[in-house]
């Protein structure tokens, strides 16, 4: 479990990286454009507080992976939130967002789905961790 943890602690790190593409890819100058200035900065503002998060995850996995295996009660409740975070972010995924029209070449939409399946996994593992610690 310990093991598996930390490879979602380094997973979530690597959403990051796909976290930076976003804005150049969604072309969010253009986009974002038409909205007024306070909206515009709460949105990147909101993205901001977001990458901040998974960030703490991350670190917080990669530091405390052998408390949170062994299911530590704090620990425990750490790994709960954090699978209830990705849970949420997988459904997102289905119910909220309809990608087709910037999944433009094989290099988008390997992106999306392998993100996709990053989510469920990080949920899964979390989740795991939080009901059956070693």
């Amino acid at each position: 479990m310990k093991t598996l943890l930390q490879i979602g602690g380094l997973l979530q790190l690597s959403i990051l990286i796909a976290s930076a593409l976003v804005p150049h890819v969604l072309d969010w100058r253009r986009n974002l454009a038409g909205l007024h200035p306070f909206l515009r900065k709460l949105f990147w503002v909101y993205g901001a507080f977001i990458v901040f998060v998974i960030i703490a995850f991350a670190t917080l996995t990669l530091l405390h992976a052998g408390a949170m295996a062994t299911g530590e009660p704090v620990a425990r409740s750490l790994c709960f939130f954090i699978a209830i975070f990705w849970l949420a972010r997988f459904v997102v995924q289905f119910v909220v967002f309809e990608p087709r029209p910037f999944l433009t070449n094989l290099f988008y939409k390997a992106g999306y789905h392998l993100l996709t399946l990053i989510f469920g996994f990080l949920a899964l593992i979390y989740g795991w961790a939080s009901v059956f610690p070693q």
